[in-house]
């Protein structure tokens, strides 16, 4: 699959605090097709954002991402945080495009309205603030 934005390392202890942060609280792993269309069409259905979290385990800049990802998730209980695995969804990462990872994809009523890639924090916050803006403006 797709490479990582920055330096890889090998499997390590790593994957088990990226895993245990993105399982936790708002954010909801998603490890099987049947279940990211559950959650997209739920989405949809409730009228939420969706911040997609294209990773990989073994992808340091995604490790290094995920805590910012989780304090994000926390921030904005009205929006959808979903964590998918670009090695065990392969074709649905291809089918979006994923080419790297970290890549942040973001949907409104199932349809991407932004994308980034890479772990740049400061933008994850912008952006993730601007669709919040947005699904507030929707709903007023």
């Amino acid at each position: 699959m797709g490479s990582c934005c920055s330096m890889c390392s090998g499997h390590n202890s790593d994957e088990i605090h990226f895993e245990g942060c993105l399982a936790s609280g708002n954010v909801h792993l998603i490890k099987t097709m049947e279940s990211w269309e559950a959650k997209l069409s739920e989405a949809v259905k409730d009228g939420k954002i969706v911040v997609a979290n294209f990773s990989a385990s073994w992808c340091r800049p995604c490790i290094m991402i995920a805590p910012a990802y989780c304090e994000l998730a926390d921030k904005y209980p009205s929006i959808v945080f979903l964590t998918l695995d670009v090695d065990d969804l392969a074709e649905l990462s291809t089918s979006w495009d994923i080419k790297a990872t970290p890549t942040f994809i973001f949907l409104k009523d199932g349809r991407q309205v932004d994308k980034l890639v890479g772990s740049n924090k400061p933008e994850l916050q912008k952006k993730t603030a601007a669709v919040a803006h947005l699904a507030t403006k929707s709903h007023s």
